[in-house]
């Protein structure tokens, strides 16, 4: 009977919560093309992030790297990472992003934009 009690409270007490940062959104937006070259790019997640495990890098569409910024929590949203840009030529760019949540879940992903065209 002890163990049928025991195993009832594990059974409906609430597990916690498992906190993976996702990308909601991104600006230029995913598969977006831009007009003109942004100064920055803002990655923004699905819940807050430790910025000192996380990054984002930039690549041309011949993979080479493109040399940015560092990127930087936005200080106005723990949600949000900030690359800054150089000037980019027209054409497609990848990025590339890891990240790790407050529980130090780590997720990463990439995705496209265009620049111009």
């Amino acid at each position: 009977m002890r163990w049928l009690v025991f195993g009832l409270l594990i059974a409906l007490t609430p597990g916690a919560a498992s906190g993976h940062a996702f990308l909601d959104h991104a600006v230029p937006a995913v598969g977006a093309t831009v007009a003109a070259s942004p100064p920055t790019l803002q990655l923004v997640f699905s819940e807050p992030i430790e910025p000192r495990f996380s990054g984002v890098e930039l690549a041309s569409a011949a993979g080479g790297p493109v040399a940015t910024g560092t990127a930087a929590l936005d200080p106005r949203n723990p949600a949000a990472l900030v690359l800054p840009l150089p000037t980019l030529m027209p054409g497609r760019y990848r990025v590339n992003w890891h990240v790790v949540s407050a529980d130090t879940h780590r997720t990463e992903g990439s995705y496209e934009f265009s620049v111009g065209r």
